[in-house]
């Protein structure tokens, strides 16, 4: 099977930079409101009204300044001494502030869990491409691609081969997945694997695979070097690739 290598041919990549541990992104705002309902805990509705007519009091003067007449964490501040105002108003006479017992602020500390539970998955998951994709350089150098299967989430490999090559087609890993998904190998064997690729991989990939199964079933026993052509079919034409496919389709018995 004909190979296209990156560019500079095909020494090793030299390693990854160690991925950085998730940070929580800066927010003015939300800073502003952590503040407060760190001085307001404990607080009675006096006190918290009293912080208030401050808070009022700090934002008239502040508007008068050009440096802080777009002060985001200021306007927070003002507006979350608002809210509890009204929320110990509304509570029955001698209710003190506590952000443990505040909905508002459970509502967050959940969605900032979760926030942060989604970027360190992401973490592991670009951690896990980058790896398979290091394993799979490797095979390629030692020429025994062609003799591994593919496994759950290599589409996503694949597209990471590609964007180390600088965008360059990889023609061998291309050729490696269509095949693979032609014959049900690997984590294409299960039926919803082979339907989840449909979106996952390219159309020429898609078209190289679907004549590949169809000359096989007309040929059975052919083997890879035979079909070399048709790589280069899919690759220059691949709606005419899987209009042929679509077409063998319907000498089937």
């Amino acid at each position: 099977m004909t190979r296209m290598w990156p560019p500079g041919g095909g020494t090793r990549r030299p390693l990854a930079p160690r991925l950085a541990a998730p940070r929580e992104p800066v927010d003015p705002a939300r800073i502003g409101r952590r503040v407060v309902r760190r001085r307001a805990k404990g607080m009675d509705a006096g006190a918290v009204a009293a912080a208030l007519e401050d808070a009022r009091f700090d934002a008239r003067q502040n508007s008068r300044l050009e440096d802080l007449a777009d002060d985001v964490r200021g306007r927070a501040e003002l507006a979350e001494w608002e809210r509890l105002d009204q929320l110990l108003a509304a509570a029955p006479t001698g209710t003190v502030y506590d952000p443990d017992a505040d909905d508002v602020v459970q509502a967050e500390l959940a969605a900032d869990a979760a926030a942060a539970a989604a970027r360190e998955a992401e973490l592991r998951e670009a951690a896990r491409i980058a790896a398979r994709a290091d394993e799979l350089q490797a095979l390629r150098e030692l020429g025994t691609l062609e003799q591994t299967e593919p496994r759950t989430g290599d589409e996503a490999v694949r597209d990471e081969l590609t964007r180390r090559a600088g965008g360059y087609v990889q023609a061998d890993v291309d050729g490696w997945l269509a095949h693979a998904l032609a014959a049900h190998l690997g984590h294409y064997r299960d039926p919803a694997a082979r339907e989840e690729a449909a979106g996952l991989l390219t159309p020429p990939v898609l078209a190289h695979a679907a004549l590949l199964a169809e000359l096989a079933r007309l040929v059975p026993g052919a083997n890879v070097d035979e079909l070399a052509f048709v790589a280069r079919l899919t690759t220059t034409e691949p709606e005419a690739a899987g209009a042929l496919a679509a077409f063998l389709t319907r000498a089937r018995p």
